[in-house]
């Protein structure tokens, strides 16, 4: 008779692991890999960060000079100047402007002329006067002929001077000034411009970019930068622009006749938080009567 012989369970099979030394090889070799990488990524990423930086930072500087240099072609003539080594600049803002009849252009008796004489506090706008953002309300100002100089200087309306006053009323293309200071004044041109108040650019610049760039704003007729605590939004006042490393505002005279007006030359430095620096100069000219 054939005995078979039982072989019985199968042998396992001995399953095998990483060995210590082999894992630590797999991590040398990828971290070598990973360090190559990233030499080959870290050029090209870096050169992304930094042009995104100027690019920031040639927005925000071209943002407030295009501000600036918009507001300052809205100036009343002579009465742009710069201060704190030019790093401040200040003018009388306007936005718009009319004709008057005066007593010698025998105007009908509904439209009454600017008093240069008598100190009759009304006048009446020749033609149709400003509507929407233009439009005259109380509280703006009626400037004529400013020449910078007394007494045809807009900034001594706190003195006394002879070309400009407040406007207390507006009905229709009536003007109610608040008080007449148009007596003895003398001007070639029956024109007039608004003012609304007092523009004060400062900027304030700082190592490493940490410096701003503002702008004061008051109703108020001021000269000089030492008094904006008192008369203008200094707590509020809006930032132009931040990363301001340094900045220059310069009015040149035009190399002409006096009323050829200026050359305002504005630059402003910046400078980024990794380091970027950009710097912006814009120009614009200034006319003046």
């Amino acid at each position: 008779m054939h005995r078979t012989t039982d072989p019985g369970p199968p042998t396992l099979r001995r399953q095998r692991g990483f060995t210590l030394v082999e894992a630590i090889v797999v991590i040398v070799i990828t971290g070598i890999i990973a360090g190559i990488v990233a030499l080959f990524v870290r050029v090209p990423v870096q050169s992304q960060l930094d042009t995104q930086a100027r690019a920031d930072m040639a927005d925000a500087a071209d943002l407030a000079l295009r501000r600036m240099t918009r507001e300052l072609r809205l100036a009343l003539p002579f009465t742009v100047a710069t201060y704190n080594g030019d790093t401040a600049i200040q003018f009388l803002l306007t936005k718009t402007g009319g004709r008057f009849f005066s007593v010698g252009d025998n105007p009908p008796a509904t439209l009454l002329p600017l008093d240069f004489v008598n100190g009759a506090t009304q006048f009446n706008v020749v033609g149709t006067a400003p509507t929407g953002k233009q439009a005259i309300v109380a509280g703006d100002y009626i400037a004529i002929y400013n020449l910078g100089v007394a007494p045809n200087n807009a900034y001594d309306f706190a003195k006394g001077a002879n070309n400009i006053s407040r406007v207390a009323g507006v009905n229709g293309n009536r003007i109610t000034l608040a008080t007449n200071h148009f007596a003895g004044a003398q001007t070639p041109l029956n024109t007039f411009q608004v003012v609304t108040g007092t523009v004060t650019y400062i900027c304030t610049p700082a190592a490493n970019g940490a410096g701003v760039l503002r702008r004061h704003f008051t109703r108020n007729i001021v000269q000089g930068v030492g008094n904006l605590a008192a008369l203008s939004d200094t707590a509020t006042a809006p930032v132009l622009s931040t990363m301001v490393s340094g900045c220059q505002f310069r009015n040149t005279p035009l190399p002409r006749q006096q009323d050829a007006g200026t050359l305002m030359t504005l630059s402003l430095f910046l400078q980024h938080a990794n380091g970027e620096r950009a710097q912006l100069i814009r120009q614009t000219q200034l006319d003046n009567p």
